[in-house]
């Protein structure tokens, strides 16, 4: 019962979210397919994983609400807002290592290989988009002190 309202729930979000992604307009002709193609792609995908929820076959025992795992996932989306609001003024480096480190101490890591991996995981997602495949991210922090 509870999946079931979560997934009808997030498929009104992903409908409104939609709706805001059909108005993403550049200013200049950048991409061939514009900058609205990304954010409805996942939200088609995220949608039919809602769909597939609300239809499933089979209706299991519904398991009682975890209040440690609601502290969990309340932790994570924390995490994830204040991952977007520092993303620019850390840049993405510091931010994506922040929050990798603080993602891996919630899900029960060890500090040094949450930091590690936190680390790890920023710089290579960084020579990913950066280098190969020609995004600009903020450097935040890191170019103050370069300069």
């Amino acid at each position: 019962m509870y999946v079931r309202i979560f997934a009808a729930v997030w498929l009104l979000v992903c409908a409104l979210l939609a709706v805001v992604a059909w108005g993403f307009q550049a200013p200049f002709s950048y991409d061939p397919v514009g900058p609205r193609a990304y954010p409805l792609l996942l939200l088609f995908l995220m949608a039919t994983a809602a769909v597939w929820l609300l239809y499933k076959p089979g209706d299991g025992d519904d398991l009682p609400i975890s209040w440690s795992l609601a502290r969990k996932v309340a932790l994570c989306v924390g995490a994830l807002f204040a991952y977007a609001l520092l993303f620019e003024p850390l840049g993405f480096i510091v931010s994506t290592s922040l929050v990798g480190f603080g993602l891996g101490l919630l899900f029960m890591g060890r500090p040094l290989p949450s930091l590690i991996s936190g680390i790890m995981m920023a710089l290579s997602l960084y020579g990913l988009f950066d280098y190969l495949l020609d995004v600009p991210l903020p450097m935040g922090l890191l170019e103050i002190l370069e300069n």
